[in-house]
């Protein structure tokens, strides 16, 4: 059991039968009456995050959230494969378990699966990672000067705003979290 003044960003609870993720945390002192804290937690079944306040003499089961790293596969309509590359053993996410991520997603690549006992809850993607350009407006010369950027499709179909110098074809790297472009690879 974890109390609630020990909570921390990450960390994954059990509440009311459901699994959720703290995102953030905040512990209030008033200056009367008791103590409490507001908590806003990511449900890991549904993706949808809600926010919450406690009072601070509440105690949560953790979960135990398990992670196996897998290589995706393929899409077939509404559903993703993926492979674990030891056992060789499938799974399978629909399009609300993947959410938005389904723009990041290569053949071949190793993403994470998480999992609360048996019961696959969803993917992690790797923090960076490589795209193709194929399509944006042509580079203009000397444009390296300037912080200018312009709209760039990858293979994957993810939009990314890329610096002006950038052409179809190029290869970079973007950061899966936010979406951005982080270099030239």
């Amino acid at each position: 059991m974890v109390d609630v003044n020990n909570i921390k960003n990450g960390m994954t609870l059990l509440i009311e039968g459901n699994i959720y993720q703290i995102v953030e945390f905040l512990h209030v002192k008033p200056g009367k009456g008791a103590a409490f804290m507001k908590t806003k937690m990511k449900n890991l079944r549904t993706g949808t995050t809600l926010e919450r306040t406690f009072n601070t003499n509440v105690k949560f089961e953790e979960a135990r959230i398990d992670r196996k790293t897998v290589q995706y596969l393929y899409e077939a309509g509404d559903t993703y494969y993926f492979m674990d590359v030891n056992t060789y053993e499938q799974y399978e996410l629909n399009s609300n378990q993947i959410g938005d991520n389904k723009d990041y997603l290569l053949e071949n690549m190793n993403v994470d699966l998480t999992f609360y006992g048996t019961e696959l809850l969803g993917l992690t993607l790797p923090e960076k990672v490589e795209y193709t350009i194929v399509e944006c407006e042509p580079g203009l010369k000397d444009s390296t000067a300037t912080a200018a950027t312009k709209v760039a499709k990858t293979e994957t179909g993810l939009s990314v705003r890329v610096p002006m110098f950038i052409n179809e074809g190029d290869k970079i790297v973007v950061t899966t979290y936010d979406g951005k472009y982080y270099s030239r690879a």
